[in-house]
């Protein structure tokens, strides 16, 4: 189960191992979200008996009044009332059901900020107080920030405390077509101290990537740590056959559509691993 530390620090406590899927950038109420393949990945998760966490853009909500983004054809027939904020958060309640006791962790991203900027109401608040309210989980639904920490804290034997430790950002910047984000990786990596992993969406790509750092360990004798860098990608499919649109005006190229399944655990040493395992449209 998670717990809060701090409003962007959130503490999930297991005995000895477990499984995260980490995904972002859903869009999940526009018509070129892959439902299908996001259903098919979640039922995945589910089965694995992995812990649910969406780093930012659970929604991409558009289509508001004053929004210069809007354009009809990217809203759903059933989003497309007088009341589309709460259309859309009470349907995505219902929708996510299956998940109730999985899905346990919300960050932000740039378009639930967006819509606390125009038009004053946070849609991520609003869409976890009514699924934690509705579907009473036994492991409830969190709500983090843009950016923070998510700690991974394995039950402390009689000699040791272990934990792992995810320092998640949504993202900024456009990701660029050959570099696909890479740099901001570096940059993480190099403004954030005592994590074992970073993770990032926003650009939609999708890959894992791995930094060493020397330091010392408790004793004080020379060692390295790796950093596991963890980039994942969205589900929405904007390329789709090249014909046209914004993604395609751009030149922004197809996209992967998936997230990461992160395995941890505790080796018989009593030292951790992390196993990332991508999941693909084309797999699972």
């Amino acid at each position: 189960m998670i717990t809060q530390a701090h409003r962007n620090s959130h503490v999930l406590t297991v005995k000895n191992h477990a499984k995260l899927f980490l995904i972002s950038d859903l869009h999940w109420d526009n018509p070129k979200c892959d439902r299908k393949t996001l259903k098919r990945h979640l039922d995945f998760a589910v089965k694995e008996g992995a812990t649910i966490v969406v780093n930012g853009d659970f929604f991409c909500l558009m289509q508001g009044k004053y929004d210069p983004r809007g354009n009809k054809k990217d809203i759903l027939p059933e989003h497309n009332k007088a009341n589309y904020l709460d259309a859309v958060i009470e349907d995505a309640v219902d929708w996510f059901a299956p998940y109730a006791n999985h899905l346990q962790f919300i960050g932000y991203g740039n378009h639930e900020t967006n819509i606390l900027k125009r038009l004053e109401t946070d849609p991520l608040r609003r869409f976890v107080d009514l699924f934690n309210y509705t579907h009473k989980p036994e492991k409830p639904l969190w709500l983090g920030g843009y950016g923070g920490w998510l700690t991974v804290q394995f039950k402390p034997t009689k000699t040791q405390r272990k934990s792992y430790i995810i320092s998640y950002f949504h993202g900024s910047g456009g990701g660029g077509i050959v570099t696909k984000g890479v740099i901001q990786n570096q940059r993480q990596d190099a403004m954030t101290e005592g994590a074992d992993c970073v993770w990032m969406g926003h650009v939609h790509e999708l890959y894992t990537m791995v930094t060493t750092k020397k330091t010392l360990d408790a004793h004080r004798i020379p060692t390295l740590k790796d950093v596991l860098h963890v980039r994942t990608a969205a589900y929405k499919e904007e390329f789709e056959d090249g014909y046209g649109g914004w993604h395609i005006e751009r030149g922004a190229p197809p996209k992967p559509i998936g997230g990461v399944l992160l395995e941890i655990g505790a080796k018989p040493d009593k030292t951790l691993f992390a196993i990332p395992t991508t999941i693909t449209n084309k797999s699972h």
